[in-house]
């Protein structure tokens, strides 16, 4: 059964400092690429009133329904669309979305998304392993769990997941297929990692890895990143939020290298590469939420926040 749609009053991670740093002013453009349930995007509708406007996109057609909700008030300052953020400069160019003062990526999922029970993001999800963020995906979590070969499934706990026990688990998952389930998996993952009282569940690392092989999360938003910063007019700001250490590690390795004049080898004596910075970074220390902020949503207490404002130079 789907889970109902109704309006949320959720508050975003760190939204106030993403507001900050976005510098907004009345009458801007400003994209969130992964819009979720709304709550930046009506922070930044607010922030830009009376007339700025924000294109939002969401590759969960659920989400842009719940967020629909919420930017309601909001009128048609507000355009929203159903893809994925690897496809920004494409939905900006058919929606004539120009220029853009500001671009916001928050790259957890949503509470409700977590607790959907047609998901299987959940532990004790007991319907089919999906995982997909949109329902048009061709691969699903029950697809990568019961068809990959060990070798693959422990590269990919190791590399998505950073779980140390990650060929243990494989082996495991390929003795006891057929898996059908997120809270079959769980259970999976449990009999190689006991919770002895564990604060967060053993297969937490699991589950992690298979949802951004599913999603494909890691090379998207590569591929955004350099999107947003190629969309953005000159002085435009970038604000990420990512929650695990691949993803922010991403992030900072992008703006890191797109605020250098040369990425050259240090060892390399004159410059041969002929890369020019692209950004500026804003963020020199990343920008974590406040002990008050997790108190009131402790799943929010992993998040990290860059930011970056674009040069008006080309990037590739």
């Amino acid at each position: 059964m789907s889970t109902p749609i109704t309006h949320t009053t959720h508050s975003p991670a760190l939204l106030s400092e993403v507001v900050e740093l976005l510098s907004l002013n009345a009458g801007d453009r400003c994209v969130d690429a992964t819009l979720g349930d709304g709550g930046h995007a009506a922070a930044l509708l607010e922030a830009t009133a009376p007339d700025g406007m924000l294109l939002g996109i969401d590759a969960d057609p659920q989400a842009l329904e719940r967020a629909a909700l919420r930017l309601e008030p909001f009128g048609d300052r507000v355009t929203l669309v159903n893809d994925n953020f690897s496809n920004l400069e494409n939905v900006l160019e058919a929606h004539r979305f120009r220029p853009v003062s500001s671009v916001v990526m928050d790259l957890g999922l949503s509470s409700w998304q977590l607790e959907s029970a047609e998901r299987g993001f959940s532990f004790r999800d007991v319907t089919p392993l999906d995982m997909r963020l949109g329902p048009t995906q061709a691969v699903t979590a029950s697809d990568i769990v019961n068809t990959s070969s060990e070798v693959d499934l422990t590269q990919l706990l190791f590399e998505f997941g950073e779980e140390p026990r990650a060929r243990r688990i494989a082996q495991s998952i390929v003795r006891r297929r057929p898996i059908d389930t997120a809270q079959q998996l769980a259970s999976v993952v449990e009999a190689v990692i006991p919770r002895r009282g564990r604060r967060i569940h053993p297969a937490t690392r699991t589950f992690m890895a298979i949802r951004i092989a599913v999603n494909r999360e890691l090379e998207n938003l590569e591929s955004a990143l350099h999107q947003a910063v190629r969309v953005l007019e000159r002085g435009g700001r970038l604000a990420v939020i990512a929650y695990h250490s691949l993803e922010d590690r991403i992030v900072k390795r992008f703006i890191v290298r797109e605020s250098r004049n040369c990425v050259c080898p240090p060892q390399q004596i004159e410059c041969a590469c002929g890369h020019r910075a692209t950004v500026k970074v804003l963020t020199r220390r990343v920008v974590r939420p406040s002990d008050e902020e997790v108190q009131g949503n402790p799943r929010i207490r992993s998040a990290r926040l860059r930011a970056c404002e674009a040069l008006g130079v080309s990037v590739n």
